[in-house]
């Protein structure tokens, strides 16, 4: 069973146990909430005049924040946990290696069904990646202001 094979009834693979290493000590413990790129991003939109509401959950997901008076849910993606395609990890070694792939691969899907759901509940989705917000936070800040004046930059259902 914890040997990568599949369970008797079950199609998909059992991964086995996390294994302890020194390499990912520096992931425990981290911020799930008000990290610095979601707090310099909100304080951007919030100096652009936008004003905006916290923990608010839309269709079962917690944007990290929504302005409610244009229905736009705002998700600010650490490139780590999400895969960023510029700063995201590409390959991963050691015993970990199929979890960490799993891990991103459903972060992915999660991140997708959300778009999706929240979508269909009328409001539109703006994704910044964090390496956005550190790069040039006024620039990322720009984006939610201009996905909030009416411009269609946001995910809706039917986009590819």
């Amino acid at each position: 069973m914890g040997d990568g094979t599949r369970q008797a009834g079950s199609c998909r693979p059992q991964l086995r146990a996390w294994k302890s290493t020194a390499k990912g000590a520096h992931l425990r413990g981290r911020r799930t909430r008000d990290t610095k790129p979601e707090t310099e991003l909100r304080r951007a939109v919030h100096a652009a005049g936008l004003r905006f509401r916290l923990n608010r959950r839309l269709a079962g997901y917690t944007p990290d924040f929504v302005l409610p008076r244009h229905r736009l849910a705002v998700f600010v993606d650490g490139c780590f946990w999400h895969g960023c395609p510029v700063h995201g990890p590409q390959q991963f070694k050691g015993p970990n290696a199929d979890r960490w792939n799993a891990k991103l691969e459903a972060n992915r899907r999660r991140d997708e069904a959300a778009n999706i759901a929240i979508a269909r509940l009328g409001w539109r989705v703006v994704r910044v990646w964090e390496c956005e917000t550190r790069a040039d936070v006024d620039a990322a800040a720009q984006r939610v202001v201009v996905a909030a004046r009416g411009d269609d930059s946001g995910f809706s259902v039917g986009d590819d």
